[in-house]
């Protein structure tokens, strides 16, 4: 079981780390940051405190993960601040493993969100034994042009501020995932949404249980044969969640990364799987022909596996709480969360 971190309130101060990338201290996408902290302070009464590194730029940040690692190390030693939330993904996380202390993640349990690259973060919080949350950033998100999306906004304050049950997920009625330049002339132009059409089960029947575990596919793939990649029994009984990045990647990779994770033996003990929307819906179809490809050659073929989530890559999207209890019901093509987030 992992700890659940404590729920949020209004007032609460919450800490902006740069785990990845370095992008939100470029002066060119400063504006971009100081959006995404606005709608933090004036949608969800929060006190945004930057980590001392976090806004030193890229190339500083590159240069040095220990920088990095040490920005996660505060926000979560300082008892004053009751949630960390990432400011964007990127690709080399993993280069914080070296310096990450699991005893200070484990003695201070508290709200750590991001998707992506982030999810290297995530699996240091599940090796130190605390719950935390797949879900928005701020350069995306929280800093949307024009403003938020209302689906994410309840997302955010049914999951991260409430104990109650999180229950069912209503899939987005519109999605987005088109590609518009960070610069401050686009900073009033709304993307353009495109009708989303729900939930699809690729295989299976029933209804089944199980706790949340997974990430970003290629990112997932950073971790295996380190300290970091969890062990076995984390993986018996779960609902696994994939997603695909900003990188599309082909969808033969989807294929073998998916046999890998068969041979291994995690798919035959997991009790369901759930794929977020690719990126654009490119390869929308592609993507499930290999994934019933592999399901296939490993006589997996009953494992109920539910596809085109809102969440990931895609705007708007849903929280997933890492170890929460889930439930995928195939025949009324619905995912739900089935106990609260937080305490």
């Amino acid at each position: 079981m992992l700890i659940k971190p404590k729920k949020l309130q209004a007032g609460d101060r919450v800490a902006t780390v740069s785990p990845s990338w370095g992008g939100a201290g470029e002066p060119a996408l400063r504006w971009r940051y100081e959006q995404g902290v606005n709608r933090l302070e004036e949608i969800f009464g929060l006190k945004v405190i930057p980590m001392p590194n976090s806004l030193k730029g890229g190339d500083y940040l590159y240069k040095s993960p220990q920088a990095r690692a040490e920005d996660l190390m505060t926000a979560f030693k300082d008892e004053s601040i009751k949630g960390i939330i990432s400011n964007i993904g990127g690709e080399d996380s993993i280069r914080l493993l070296p310096y990450i202390d699991f005893d200070v993640i484990n003695e201070n349990p508290k709200i750590f969100m991001g998707y992506s690259d982030v999810t290297i973060s995530h699996l240091f919080c599940h090796k130190a034994g605390i719950s935390s949350f797949y879900g928005p950033a701020i350069l995306t998100d929280f800093a949307e042009n024009v403003e938020m999306d209302p689906y994410t906004i309840e997302m955010v304050k049914r999951t991260l501020f409430s104990n109650d049950i999180i229950g069912e997920i209503q899939p987005a009625n519109e999605w987005t995932s088109e590609r518009l330049e960070w610069i401050e002339e686009n900073k009033n132009r709304r993307r353009t949404m495109q009708k989303n059409l729900g939930n699809e089960v690729l295989q299976g029947s029933g209804v089944v249980q199980g706790h949340l575990i997974g990430g970003c596919i290629e990112v997932l793939e950073f971790a295996k044969g380190t300290d970091l990649w969890p062990e076995k029994k984390h993986w018996e009984n779960s609902v696994l969640f994939f997603e695909t990045s900003e990188e599309k990647p082909e969808p033969n990779l989807i294929k073998y990364w998916l046999r890998n994770y068969a041979v291994q033996g995690i798919l035959k003990i997991v009790n369901g799987i759930i794929f977020g929307k690719p990126k654009d819906e490119k390869y929308f179809d592609e993507y499930k022909e290999e994934i019933q490809k592999v399901m296939k050659e490993f006589d997996l073929e009953n494992l109920p596996i539910l596809y085109n989530l809102n969440f990931g890559h895609t705007e708007p999207k849903f929280i997933l709480p890492y170890g929460a209890m889930a439930e995928i019901n195939c025949e009324k093509r619905t995912f739900s969360i089935l106990e609260s987030g937080v305490e």
